[in-house]
């Protein structure tokens, strides 16, 4: 008799293609894994409006769908729209009062606004908004990962971010993050489960814990 296979949809960080998920792997019996990507958001278009959207891409029933930083927010905004068997967010933030400081800031000056995002040209800026390094071995290793560079997704994905209204965590929602994360550094709390040693980038970098553990997640 052929087992029921569970889907799995990834939706990688901002800016960052899903190659960043070239390493996670699953029992192939019992879990079929599908990748999703970023498109280019309309003018002005809103985080539930590309919420709608992408969960258009969700091409089954009761799937599990992992989001990783600002892919997490976007998780969590599909949720409110669509039925989930689990949602799993890495590397992200449970509500806006996570966010850290200079991106609270960042809202009440509306200083997002005039960031140089048209200058996002080059692999180490663009890393340092994807995963939030800037150490040359560590860039020239993503460098492959970097995939939309548009200012106009740009300038959306950070007002996003940092305009984000969640007030609370999300009850059914499994949140996952690395105590080492320097751009959500105030993540690890309230039934978090704690990567030791995770950075922003643990999706990567930490691949082996998660092919160990998210069969054990998915299922509990």
């Amino acid at each position: 008799m052929n087992r029921v296979l569970t889907h799995v949809y990834l939706m990688p960080g901002m800016a960052a293609n899903p190659t960043i998920f070239e390493y996670i792997k699953l029992p192939e019996d019992k879990y079929k894994i599908h990748w999703l990507e970023w498109f280019l958001p309309k003018k002005n278009e809103s985080l539930t409006s590309y919420a709608k959207r992408m969960n258009e891409e969700i091409k089954h029933d009761n799937v599990v769908l992992l989001g990783v930083s600002f892919g997490g927010i976007l998780a969590q905004e599909m949720r409110k729209y669509k039925d989930f068997k689990k949602i799993i967010v890495v590397s992200s933030i449970k509500s806006r009062h996570e966010l850290p400081k200079r991106m609270k800031l960042a809202k009440y000056t509306k200083i997002y606004k005039i960031l140089p995002t048209h200058l996002v040209k080059n692999v180490e800026t663009l890393a340092k908004y994807a995963f939030g390094e800037t150490m040359k071995k560590r860039i020239d290793n993503y460098r492959r990962y970097l995939y939309v560079s548009d200012k106009h997704y740009l300038d959306w994905s950070i007002k996003q971010i940092v305009c984000w209204d969640q007030e609370e965590p999300m009850d059914d929602v499994i949140y996952i993050h690395g105590d080492k994360d320097t751009v959500f550094p105030n993540s690890c709390t309230d039934g978090t489960i704690v990567v030791k040693g995770g950075t922003h980038a643990m999706i990567i970098t930490k691949y082996h814990w998660f092919n160990e553990n998210l069969p054990n997640i998915i299922e509990s």
